[in-house]
């Protein structure tokens, strides 16, 4: 045994074709435990292009890519809204990181929303009851509004589609302000209201409400701002505009409703001009109230409590508002 290694390290046992294939094999198994070495030191090193594990935190699981984990929305319990993508009211996000929001042209414009009544309202009898000056007058501070016959409130109506409207408009970029939010004990009386609008500098802002007729009256309606200059009131620089965006409002509403302008007001076109309304008398940017339906109608009523036509009521509402702004 001891010859035969000592004959095949000299090569002296060997031809040398035989001793040149045993220097190459001897070459490749070099080659190979060079390379197995560098491929453990790369893993170990995060080079297999993932990003390192930091001291104290797992790697990421390979069944959910890094960044993946849900978001912290699902434990504050808020829909997983971020930043200008709040979804208080149904119609939200509901997840628990916001999409990438696409670039619109809306951004920075404001949008008033104005929910109709106040649930709450009818708790504060007193307060809603004291009189207020709309300029060519005075009104109450607001009241209690309508009721399906099976008791849907008027102002549950309103707070859900103006929620459902502003997710549709803050995914666009638009800020939205809404002039109150459940959060309030009553009201805000109607002066209020207006004032919000204002203060917010608002490019458009429209009242949502539904209507408390007979039965049979149908049909939805846009209220527009007649001129009025008296006292605190002065809608003359108002008129104009508010009638375009009641216009479009309109369109856009029966186009995403399907639903029909009012048969009992507004001339087949479903636009109706008052004088009486602080809302509308004390804007000083342009604003409408658009009047959704019927409560009292059992056809109208049927819609008005269905959370997918209200989906859609909010969708019209949104793109009626979102073609004025882009006038």
């Amino acid at each position: 045994m001891r010859a035969t290694i000592a004959d095949v390290s000299n090569g002296s046992t060997f031809p040398p074709h035989r001793r040149l294939r045993g220097t190459v094999l001897m070459a490749l198994a070099a080659l190979v435990v060079v390379g197995f070495g560098g491929w453990l030191a790369l893993r170990s090193s995060g080079g297999d292009g993932g990003e390192p594990a930091r001291a104290g935190q797992p790697a990421p699981s390979p069944s959910r890519p890094a960044g993946d984990a849900p978001g912290d929305g699902e434990s504050r319990g808020d829909g997983g809204a971020r930043g200008g993508d709040r979804t208080t009211g149904p119609g939200g996000p509901g997840h628990g990181q916001a999409e990438p929001r696409p670039h619109s042209g809306l951004e920075g414009r404001t949008v008033v929303l104005d929910p109709g009544h106040n649930l709450r309202n009818r708790d504060h009898g007193r307060q809603i009851a004291q009189l207020v000056d709309i300029g060519n007058g005075r009104k109450e501070c607001d009241t209690t509004g309508t009721a399906t016959e099976d008791g849907y409130a008027e102002a549950s109506f309103t707070l859900d589609v103006a929620r459902r409207a502003r997710a549709l408009l803050e995914r666009q970029g638009v800020k939205v302000v809404l002039t109150h939010d459940d959060d309030r004990p009553y009201g805000p009386c109607v002066d209020e209201r207006a004032a919000i609008g204002n203060r917010a500098h608002a490019d458009a802002a429209v009242s949502i409400h539904a209507d408390g007729s007979g039965i049979g009256d149908r049909g939805f309606h846009v209220i527009l701002p007649a001129r009025v200059t008296a006292g605190r009131a002065d809608t003359s620089r108002i008129v104009g505009p508010s009638r375009q965006l009641g216009e479009r409002l309109a369109g856009q509403f029966r186009a995403a409703t399907g639903s029909a302008p009012s048969n009992y007001l507004g001339d087949g076109n479903g636009l109706d001009v008052r004088s009486d309304l602080g809302g509308l008398n004390l804007s000083g940017v342009p604003k409408v109230f658009l009047e959704c339906g019927n409560m009292r109608d059992p056809k109208d009523a049927a819609q008005l409590t269905d959370a997918q036509w209200r989906e859609k009521a909010a969708r019209g509402i949104t793109k009626g508002i979102t073609d004025f702004l882009t006038l």
